[in-house]
């Protein structure tokens, strides 16, 4: 189910392999990959995480800039080595969410190339709904030509 991740690097970045978690059928989880986005001299600027699988509101890829690096593209960058990790696994599209006021996260967004879906309101019975979102931004990302 999961594919080696050692080649998921660019000549700025790699994504070291934290965990990978399996699917929970009862929580309707996704099989999903945890990684670190690291400098190549190890240094680590932020975390993203790939869920291999059909899922929409919740979205495909999630990340994190820490803040003292923010600014260089390091998101769209992890993002983009996400995307050949998705082909790897058959995925025709993906999708990335985020809150629409989030402006650096659509910039991310596009950067990598995703093409904005959607503004969707949440249900009320959905977890970021619950935590007190109410609307996402849906981006989508085609993998084939």
């Amino acid at each position: 189910m999961f594919y080696d991740t050692i080649d998921l690097r660019t000549e700025e970045i790699f994504l070291k392999l934290e965990k990978t978690v399996d699917a929970d059928l009862v929580k309707g989880w996704l099989p999903a990959y945890h990684f670190k986005i690291c400098l190549l001299d190890g240094t680590e600027v932020g975390i993203c995480d790939f869920r291999v699988g059909e899922i929409y509101l919740g979205g495909n890829i999630g990340y994190e800039v820490y803040e003292p690096y923010r600014g260089n593209y390091y998101a769209g960058k992890a993002c983009l080595l996400l995307l050949e990790l998705a082909g790897q696994h058959g995925m025709n599209h993906i999708y990335i969410t985020c809150n629409p006021d989030n402006f650096a996260s659509r910039k991310t967004c596009e950067y990598a190339g995703g093409v904005l879906e959607a503004i969707v309101d949440l249900p009320e019975d959905n977890d970021m709904y619950l935590r007190g979102e109410r609307q996402k931004c849906v981006y989508r990302f085609d993998l084939t030509d």
